[in-house]
């Protein structure tokens, strides 16, 4: 999992062009004016507010950015107001003419219409979406993004102290956002609303605790130039702030969602909504970055299973003692990272040469955060990141070295930073393209097993069972909420694979049910860029290198895969 830096609000390689033996000319005029126009928009986005801001740009002045008010942004707004900026925003990238742009701006082009249109999709299904889902909810993830928030100079630290006071009008909005959902009998269930109001509460308990306390105080005696008395005068207000606006914001949102419990005319999963089964369709369209139909998506899954589960069966029986093998990797982190850059050479592009530090999820929040997450580090400081590791979950051995893979390398961090290293155009930050960008972290994962200190048979076991568990999720997703599937159906999907921990399987449905489509971003995406590469390796045939392949996938970068394959399979 990569923490966004995009915070709920929008939440957003040159080829030489050859006709016969000419050149393709293209006006330069043409490129600067739509350059100009992606800078703009990119500048209107971040400067609406200020976590994204800071989190994108290290040095907002070198983008033109050079004020911007102190805000989180709102969850209040007017849908008919932001379907006409929305649509403003895309008459103005249409009055471009795409033959007319480099090919990098062509591509550009090309994820900016596509966003725009889903943004206005996004807008017929307003009330459907949940900024409070347990996993990948604001309330959880702000925690952590406000303690990684750097502080470089005096004026990061007083914008951020400014930050924190804006916090209860913020969950205010949110709350009233909840609200109306509850009105037209859209609020989450019950169990939801509970996990939501426990997490609320487990942050609040922490007290003297409190890890934006001891965080901030680290942060400000590392800012060069402050005194002692400026130092202990910006300790002491923080700690004023979180008593008073921050503890209180997380109270009150606790309070507005156990109000509204018993409010959600629907316990089971989004298609037992009016338009709920629509609202899937397009939310997994728009998750995974896959045009297929859903019932395209189920027999691509299906597939991949059953390939699964007979490449399994292939190994177990030519080497029937292999389960007795040892899986064990005793490397700490920061080992198996530095091994993963070395092993990885062989079949992807060298690494951009970056740092990273490992860091571990505070106590309090073990329980609700994921097993291990990666931060995006600023655009213009792409060269410091951060990866954290959740110690209340069982990350050892084996599991270990793919989660590390999955966020760090070939994963999220090396995508990243390799994306980075080539200078996008800025705006291509803003956008986020889940499905391209999860899948490549799984496909990381998987590729990674090969990479680990395994017999390849018990490599190609082990990674085959992990991928056969997350097609198991992936319909049950679908099967929830586009299906209709009880909890009883969920379990006897499990069951008929040999999965029969009841009370396990009732977790993986309740975290099913508060979080629609997020397995699916994972796993259809890992699924699309192995279609992706079966149909390279066809075009291409004894030209095929898998490096090359990997090359020219992460430098068109983030972007929805039907876009991908038409610059990449033209």
């Amino acid at each position: 999992m990569n923490l966004k830096k995009k915070f709920a609000f929008i939440l957003i390689s040159t080829l030489l062009l050859l006709t016969g033996c000419d050149k393709i000319s293209i006006p330069t005029n043409a490129n600067t004016a739509f350059q100009n126009f992606t800078l703009y928009f990119f500048q209107q986005e971040l400067a609406s507010n200020t976590l994204n801001l800071h989190y994108t740009l290290r040095e907002p002045e070198k983008y033109g950015i050079t004020e911007a008010p102190i805000t989180l942004g709102s969850y209040d707004m007017s849908e008919v107001a932001t379907l006409a900026s929305i649509e403003n925003w895309e008459s103005a990238l249409h009055k471009f003419s795409p033959n007319s742009l480099s090919e990098e701006n062509k591509l550009t082009y090309d994820i900016l219409s596509h966003y725009f249109e889903t943004l206005r999709q996004d807008i017929s299904y307003y009330l459907y979406q949940e900024p409070l889902s347990p996993v990948t909810g604001i309330h959880a993830q702000l925690p952590v993004l406000l303690a990684e928030y750097q502080l470089n100079e005096k004026k990061d630290a007083e914008t951020y102290l400014s930050l924190l006071k804006t916090l209860p009008n913020y969950f205010s909005s949110l709350a009233r956002f909840e609200q109306q959902k509850s009105s037209v009998g859209l609020f989450m269930s019950d169990a939801v609303a509970d996990e939501v109001i426990a997490q609320c509460n487990a942050f609040t308990e922490m007290g003297e605790e409190n890890y934006l306390l001891s965080t901030f105080e680290e942060r400000v005696k590392g800012i060069k130039k402050l005194t002692d008395g400026e130092q202990k005068k910006l300790i002491e207000e923080n700690k004023e702030i979180i008593k008073s606006f921050v503890l209180p914001a997380y109270d009150s949102l606790a309070t507005s969602i156990a109000s509204l419990k018993g409010s959600g005319t629907n316990a089971q999963g989004l298609c037992n909504s009016p338009q709920g089964k629509e609202y899937y369709c397009h939310l997994v369209t728009s998750e995974t970055g896959s045009i297929r139909s859903l019932p395209e998506i189920k027999e691509l899954i299906k597939a991949q299973i059953l390939t699964d589960l007979h490449e399994s069966q292939k190994v177990l029986s030519q080497n029937p003692n292999i389960l007795e093998e040892a899986d064990s990797v005793t490397e700490s982190p920061e080992t198996i990272l530095q091994s993963l850059v070395s092993k990885i050479s062989i079949a992807f592009p060298s690494s951009a040469d970056v740092n990273v530090n490992i860091k571990y999820v505070p106590k309090a929040l073990e329980e609700y955060l994921s097993p291990a997450f990666y931060l995006i580090p600023a655009i213009d400081n792409y060269n410091e990141n951060t990866i954290y590791i959740n110690q209340g979950h069982s990350l050892t051995d084996i599991n270990l070295f793919t989660t590390l893979a999955h966020e760090g390398y070939p994963g999220h961090l090396y995508q990243t930073t390799y994306f980075a290293n080539t200078e996008p155009d800025p705006v291509r930050n803003l956008i986020n393209c889940s499905g391209y960008i999860e899948g490549w972290a799984t496909y990381a994962e998987m590729c990674s097993y090969y990479l680990a200190p395994l017999s390849k048979p018990h490599a190609t076991l082990l990674q085959k069972n992990n991928s056969i568990i997350l097609g198991l999720y992936a319909t049950a997703d679908i099967g929830i909420h586009y299906d209709g599937w009880t909890l009883e159906d969920t379990i006897n999907h499990f069951a008929a694979y040999g999965i029969e921990d009841t009370s396990v399987i009732s977790d993986i449905y309740e975290y099913i049910l508060g979080d629609p489509a997020n397995y699916l971003k994972y796993y259809v995406g890992y699924l699309e860029i192995l279609e992706l590469k079966k149909d390279y390796m066809n075009q291409k045939g004894n030209e095929f290198s898998q490096k090359i392949f990997h090359k020219e996938l992460l430098e068109i970068g983030p972007a929805p895969f039907e876009i991908i394959r038409k610059y990449m399979l033209q």
